[in-house]
């Protein structure tokens, strides 16, 4: 073996130590040796892992003060403001955390921003990955795991917002009590089990005090671990490039590159959180006051990622609303509360399945796609984000509404009919861009970059000289996967096939056949081929001009 393939010396003397009392020594060289590409997109995972531990450690530091109790009592602490008012046992501890532990202040900013920082993250981690293909075969298990993490960590910010019962605090717990008692039927009993009791009933706090420091984490902590697992077993996909394949990754090794920019970046993370903990201030539970049944506010708005159901609430009309047999089924507030979350995280996770089935494409992928290789794919995900954009701005309409002297009214027309026209838009303008995308990407192939240079023929036509691109551009332009097109004299054979006895065939038979030829083409219709494009080379003259004519006149 040559010098060059050994690890290095520190390497391998934590590899013999190893060997000595577990014979380990050549798995563990083996994978700290599993090498990781480079790219700033691939850092957005280890974003919301990083936020997940700034999260656990400040979690603990919180909970040996905090005190999940909805006892009543009368406030006699350090902030003179509240003193003698009555409130709960849990407003009074967030209380005392906030001004008579040291530092604790800072400690419960740090954990908010943490949390809103790892749901943040976790969107744009999810979004790279849908945009990128890279929730396609092998790693379909590790996208569903992506998108349960998603959902729960959602839930789980919820109920730490709910915590500290404070005024914005409990106007949302009483909108998750609505959302449960629009279910028909278990609605009201599932209400009165959690609250014990009429709203607000006495336990509510401490149970979701469980849930949110034990079951949830525990449940969390489980998945990531198993998404990194799996991660580490399939190998981290990467972006098209010079040497890279689907059985080749390029990048930095584990140890020592990637451990040591791995360990900076935490505590890059761990700065910046603090930084915005310090000098912006969230959640200023002391300005509120305590949650009381009999108080509203107005002009507080949930923490982001909840902000799209608030938005849905707002908006949805209550015309569709029914009864059966004298029960009661609100759909203005089952569907936006319920049904649109269902929608969104559902069609999340059967989207690889869904896809993989349209397409017929059975292969591994562990080159990611450029998103304008897949138009179809990336006009949903553009019609997804002005879905979710057009529900959270509705989600303020009445600040919207004050703000630009609006009627209430008109601002909640006018966001019924955007979030059903929006995506539609942002769907065919994202796909009519990438098509662009791809036309320019076969002519850059094809004939070159325009180098600038005008060059004058004997016949006195003026041509632009086109250069060829760098082997880099060329690998990347030459990655786009051809897709199988289904047109529609394909979609007409298919319904109109028979086989040897003038049976019709079962793909013209069943409805399910039909669909996925109507789907296919639909999904590649418009895709531009590459098929039979030779990467250009050489200088030569665009427009089909002659290499060998000597140009009369340059300039």
């Amino acid at each position: 073996m040559s010098t060059d393939s050994q690890a290095p010396k520190a390497l391998r003397g934590v590899g013999n130590f190893i060997d000595d009392r577990f014979h380990l020594a050549k798995t563990g060289e083996k994978n700290l040796r599993k090498v990781f590409p480079n790219h700033w997109s691939f850092m957005l995972g280890e974003i919301a892992l990083y936020s997940f531990i700034i999260l656990l450690v400040t979690g603990v530091f919180l909970t040996l003060w905090f005190k999940p109790s909805m006892q009543e009592i009368v406030y006699d602490g350090p902030y003179e403001r509240l003193n003698g008012v009555l409130m709960s046992e849990a407003y009074a501890s967030t209380l005392h955390i906030d001004f008579g532990v040291r530092g604790g202040f800072l400690v419960r900013q740090i954990h908010h921003w943490a949390a809103l920082i790892f749901v943040a993250s976790l969107v744009v981690h999810m979004l790279r990955v849908f945009f990128t293909g890279a929730f396609r075969k092998p790693r379909e298990i590790n996208w569903l795991i992506g998108v349960a993490i998603f959902s729960l960590a959602m839930i789980e910010g919820l109920f730490g917002y709910s915590l500290p019962d404070d005024l914005p605090s409990g106007m949302g717990v009483r909108i998750l009590q609505g959302v449960m008692l629009s279910l028909p039927l278990i609605g009201t009993y599932i209400s009165m089990f959690l609250f014990g009791g009429e709203f607000p009933g006495e336990d509510i706090i401490s149970r979701l005090y469980m849930l949110h420091i034990l079951l949830i984490p525990g449940i969390l902590l489980a998945l990531i671990v198993a998404h990194f697992m799996i991660l580490w077993h399939q190998k981290h996909t990467q972006y098209p490039g010079t040497g890279r394949t689907n059985k080749k990754v390029v990048g930095t090794p584990m140890f020592p590159g990637f451990a040591v920019k791995a360990g900076g970046f935490f505590f890059f993370v761990f700065a910046v959180t603090v930084g915005l903990s310090a000098f912006v201030q969230i959640n200023p539970i002391h300005l509120f006051g305590p949650f009381t049944p009999t108080s509203i506010t107005s002009g507080l708005q949930p923490d982001w990622y909840m902000g799209f159901m608030e938005g849905a609430l707002r908006i949805f009309p209550n015309w569709l609303d029914f009864q059966i047999f004298g029960y009661a089924v609100p759909i203005g507030v089952l569907v936006p509360g319920l049904g649109i979350m269902g929608l969104v995280f559902g069609g999340l996770a059967v989207w690889p399945f869904l896809e993989r089935w349209i397409t017929g494409d059975q292969r591994a992928h562990n080159v990611a796609d450029r998103p304008r290789n897949a138009p179809v794919r990336t006009g949903l995900g553009v019609a997804g984000i002005v879905f979710y954009g057009l529900l959270w701005l509705a989600g303020s309409n009445d600040i919207l509404s004050h703000t630009f002297s609006i009627s209430l009214y008109w601002t909640t027309y006018f966001f019924r009919v955007a979030v059903i026209v929006g995506p539609v838009i942002g769907f065919i303008v994202a796909k009519r861009i990438c098509l662009g995308l791809q036309r320019r990407d076969r002519e850059t192939l094809e004939h070159g970059y325009e180098s600038g240079t005008i060059q004058q023929l004997p016949s006195g036509e003026f041509i632009e000289v086109h250069k060829e691109s760098s082997a880099e551009t060329v690998h990347v332009l030459e990655s786009k996967e051809e897709v199988d097109r289904i047109d529609a004299e394909t979609i007409a054979s298919i319904e109109a096939a028979t086989d040897a006895n003038g049976v019709e065939a079962p793909a013209a038979r069943g409805l399910k056949g039909r669909l996925r030829a109507r789907l296919a083409h639909w999904y590649t219709k418009d895709n531009v081929s590459f098929e039979g494009v030779e990467a250009h080379t050489g200088h030569h003259l665009h427009h089909g001009a002659a290499e060998e004519k000597e140009p009369a006149q340059t300039h």
